[in-house]
């Protein structure tokens, strides 16, 4: 069964910085790609705010401010957040996607807030 293990997430003040981290329990480059999204509040959908491909390709919709990046090694993939707005704060989940099957962690919450 594959695990994903979301860390990092904590209050923070605007303008701060955050590192989120999501752990494997396989090896990530297995999987097709791998991502994070987040829910701003409950009843809304997960939007998606990075994504990383098995080649190492990302994307990103939150641009200039969030940086997707892995460690094959450690079988982690992080997201890297700075310049934080109040409009960030979400629970903020891993994903991936391996063959046609879709596994998500259980979310960190991250507030920002002065």
């Amino acid at each position: 069964q594959v695990q994903l293990v979301e860390s990092g997430g904590t209050l923070v003040q605007p303008g701060g910085s955050l590192r989120l981290s999501c752990a494997a329990n396989i090896s990530i480059v297995d999987f097709n790609h791998m991502a994070w999204f987040r829910r701003q509040s409950p009843g809304q959908q997960r939007i998606l705010v990075a994504l990383i491909t098995s080649s190492g390709n990302t994307r990103d919709s939150v641009k200039g401010r969030f940086t997707i990046s892995r460690d094959i090694a450690e079988n982690t993939v992080s997201l890297q957040m700075t310049s934080l707005k109040p409009e960030d704060t979400a629970v903020y989940y891993c994903y991936a996607l391996l063959g046609a099957r879709e596994y998500w962690g259980q979310g960190t919450q991250v507030t920002v807030s002065s």
